[in-house]
C-alpha cells in the first residue's frame, strides 16, 4: 500500500495567495466604481470556525477509536474525515487570503475605514487561519499508527507475485 502523502503546504499557501489576489481585484473593482467596499457577514467567520470545530471533533473521535481498538475503525470514516480535513485546509486558505486581501486593499487608502468595515474582514481572517489549523490538526489525527508486526506488515518495494483469479470470482 502506497504511503499517504500530507497535504502540501505549498498548496495552502498557494490557496492564499489566490484568495489575496481576488479579495484586491474585488475591493479594486468597487473601488473603481465607487461603491462601498465589499464587507464579508459575520455568519461567514462563524461557519468557518464552527466546521473547524467539527473537524477537530471528529479527529478527536477518530483517534480515541484508534487508541482503543485498531482493528474497528471504518476505514471509510477515517478516509472521509481525511478528505474533509484536506479540503478545510485548502477552503480555509481561500478564505484566509480572501478576507486579507479585501483587508489589505483597505489600508491603501487615505481615509480609514470605519470599525464596521474591517473588523468582519478580521474575524474571517482569524476564522480562516483557525480552520487551516484545525483541519491540519485533524488529518495528522487520520494517520494509521504502526503496525505491531507480523503478516500485516509487508514491504511495498517487494512484488507479492501473481494473484490467484480464483479469489475474485463469484461462487
Amino acid at each position: 500500500m502506497p504511503k499517504i502523502e500530507r497535504t502540501n503546504p505549498l498548496a495552502v499557501l498557494a490557496a492564499a495567495a489566490m484568495g489575496a489576489a481576488a479579495g484586491l481585484v474585488v475591493q479594486f473593482a468597487l473601488s473603481a466604481r465607487g461603491s462601498a467596499p465589499l464587507v464579508p457577514p459575520l455568519s461567514l467567520a462563524v461557519s468557518l470556525a464552527l466546521i473547524a470545530a467539527i473537524l477537530i471533533g471528529f479527529g478527536i473521535q477518530l483517534r480515541r477509536a484508534v487508541a482503543k481498538r485498531p482493528g474497528t475503525v471504518n476505514p471509510f470514516h477515517a478516509v472521509r474525515l481525511l478528505a474533509a480535513s484536506r479540503a478545510g485546509q485548502i477552503v480555509g486558505a481561500l478564505f484566509f487570503g480572501f478576507a486579507a486581501g479585501l483587508l489589505l486593499s483597505l489600508l491603501g487608502r487615505t481615509v480609514q475605514a470605519p470599525i464596521a468595515t474591517w473588523l468582519p474582514m478580521l474575524f474571517v481572517v482569524f476564522s480562516g487561519a483557525t480552520l487551516i489549523v484545525c483541519a491540519a490538526i485533524t488529518e495528522w489525527m487520520c494517520r494509521v499508527p504502526p503496525s505491531d508486526g507480523g503478516a500485516e506488515d509487508v514491504d511495498p518495494d517487494v512484488d507479492p507475485g501473481p494473484v490467484d483469479q480464483a479469489a475474485y470470482r463469484k461462487p
